[in-house]
């Protein structure tokens, strides 16, 4: 029930809507319930062979069918508007808050989860509190008023019609308590099959690739018989319930035919107030069945807004303080004392960490799988808190700091950098959407990949496609350089951004890269000697700790694991420097 109140507060903002939405409803259950008394009083006319009087009875029928036709289609805009304005809401407070939380939940979380409760859960509650809840409402409304129209009649005879509501009461109630689980259980078997849909649309390439079609196929119509086995159970109980719940009211009619019929032959009642006594009891027919109906909506609504409050709920753990400033000025230098970071329930990936960067010198981080070099410049941009100790930018904290802003000031360029399914400009500009178009063919010129798209039929307007795939990796890593260019960070982190490159396109990329280090802090994580050359220091890590740290030459001196590195890195590669490609760059 709690679940069931809080989503009931997302109608809040359209109270207004909702309190319309409610009388329309009633007006129409009115109108309509004068149709069976109308009809009663002209066939009371007819035996008494007044024709003449049929005239007024009949427009009065059509009138009040006109009036509740008019309500009906009133009252459906309305509460269509309602649950478009709920579906809305919902669906921008689960984004804005999904983007509040840390990169940490994100970790542990499946997309295609994520993605069913943003779409699948969210229409079922939209659909509940814009559509279920009147049906509800109008049904309760059908019954009551018919019941009070019956009762005012003949109290006797509509006893009689309403000794079958209770047993009516019992099956909805009984209904929604073993639906409930039930429609939990179909909720999270769709989610499932969600996700495995998106993690073989995103791997289509490597299924293809090795020809496991065929496997795949057998895997996902494994997930899709476990929501059809479990739908079922949920429908078994529709099936079952649903149509009890709508043959109920048939024992009503029975019962007025019985005993209404002997009535009215006994001349107890008249045939008019029999035929009226029969239609309020067919009203309450369409009413009970719709609320069968919507009883299994609120039930699945409640299964799911248990679902998209598990997310809504999750506090982030990872934000600015209140009234945080933005990161002061300065060169970049970065420091970490004693940082220690693990993952959630994890051994510790760095282990008391100290490091020193001036501004403005380049830091290449080498060493093994597993190292910590990529976790220790994800601690730059606070992309994760330090389990201990501190990092500090220009001698602040980061955790003290406007996350924006310090965030502002670092870029990053990986191996695998993401593109947008949007146009180069848009990619280009992302980092600084108020760019204009000449700031970013210049970024794009500095990144040495104007020539190529100026040359292409739609210039920068070119689509790029889904994260960038109809790209060469070459040409989407000048973009992501590009990109860096554009936003002037004051910390540019490089992770292994020229790996998955092959050497000449390497070495324009290189190029690319000497231009946007220039002047700026750069963390380099590479294995490739030629890579490591661009530094001014490199730092050795090895299980989390800082194993060695110094110049190329000192480090073929002392470190063991630093020259298995350099052995590995073609030692007798012809390379530039930093220096040199910074000059190159220059033009000179």
């Amino acid at each position: 029930m709690k679940v069931f109140w809080r989503l009931l507060a997302f109608l809040a903002p359209y109270r207004g809507g909702v309190i319309v939405s409610f009388v329309l409803a009633a007006l129409a259950m009115v109108t309509g319930v004068l149709i069976p008394f109308l009809i009663g009083r002209a066939i009371d006319a007819v035996r008494v062979a007044d024709a003449t009087g049929l005239w007024p009875f009949a427009l009065a029928i059509l009138a009040a069918g006109v009036l509740r036709l008019g309500f009906s289609a009133a009252r459906r805009l309305v509460a269509g508007r309602v649950s478009l304005g709920v579906e809305y809401d919902l669906r921008n407070m689960m984004y804005r808050h999904l983007q509040s939380l840390e990169l940490a939940y994100f970790d542990s979380q499946q997309t295609g989860q994520l993605m069913s409760r943003a779409t699948v859960d969210l229409q079922a509650v939209r659909f509940f509190l814009g559509y279920g809840l009147i049906f509800i409402a109008q049904a309760l409304i059908a019954i009551a008023v018919s019941a009070a129209v019956m009762l005012a009649v003949n109290p006797g005879l509509a006893a009689v019609a309403l000794a079958p509501m209770p047993f009516v009461l019992w099956a909805a109630a009984r209904y929604g308590r073993l639906n409930r689980p039930a429609s939990q259980e179909v909720q999270q078997r769709i989610a499932e099959l969600t996700a495995d849909a998106e993690e073989n649309v995103s791997g289509v390439r490597v299924v293809k690739a090795f020809a496991q079609e065929a496997r795949q196929l057998t895997r996902f119509t494994a997930t899709v018989q476990r929501v059809f086995d479990q739908s079922m159970v949920s429908t078994r109980l529709r099936a079952y319930y649903n149509p009890l719940i709508g043959f109920l009211p048939n024992l009503s009619l029975a019962l007025i035919l019985l005993v209404g019929g002997r009535q009215a032959v006994a001349g107890t009642i008249t045939i008019g107030q029999f035929v009226a006594f029969y239609g309020y009891v067919l009203m309450l027919t369409a009413p009970i069945r719709t609320l069968g109906i919507a009883l299994g909506m609120a039930q699945r609504a409640v299964a799911s807004g248990t679902r998209v409050f598990e997310v809504l709920d999750r506090e982030p753990r990872l934000s600015s303080p209140a009234g945080a400033p933005p990161l002061p000025a300065g060169e970049g230098r970065v420091e970490l004392k004693r940082v220690t970071f693990a993952y959630e329930s994890a051994e510790p990936v760095l282990r008391d960490v100290d490091l020193d960067v001036a501004a403005g010198s380049t830091i290449a981080l080498v060493g093994g799988t597993g190292s910590g070099k990529t976790t220790l410049v994800t601690l730059l941009a606070r992309l994760y808190d330090p389990t201990a100790g501190r990092v500090l930018i220009d001698g602040s904290d980061v955790r003290d700091v406007a996350l924006d802003s310090l965030r502002g000031e670092i870029a990053f360029v990986s191996d695998d950098s993401f593109l947008f399914s949007a146009t180069v400009r848009e990619n280009i500009a992302y980092a600084r959407p108020e760019a204009t178009p000449d700031e970013v063919e210049r970024a794009a010129g500095r990144a040495g990949i104007h020539d190529f798209f100026s040359g292409l039929p739609d210039g920068y307007d070119t689509l790029v496609g889904e994260r960038g795939l109809t790209l060469s990796g070459g040409q989407r890593q000048r973009i992501a350089i590009a990109r860096a260019i554009l936003k002037q960070p004051r910390i540019l982190i490089l992770d292994d951004a020229t790996s998955s490159v092959d050497a000449s396109t390497e070495a324009e990329i290189k190029r690319a890269l000497g231009e946007v280090m220039r002047g700026r802090t750069t963390f380099v994580i590479a294995h490739r000697l030629s890579t490591i050359s661009l530094a001014d220091e490199i730092v050795v890590l090895e299980a989390g700790r800082i194993a060695a740290q110094g110049s190329h030459d000192q480090l073929l001196e002392r470190s063991e694991l630093y020259r298995e590195i350099a052995e590995k890195g073609l030692p007798d590669q012809v390379f530039l420097t930093r220096k040199e490609l910074e000059a190159e760059a220059a033009g000179l």
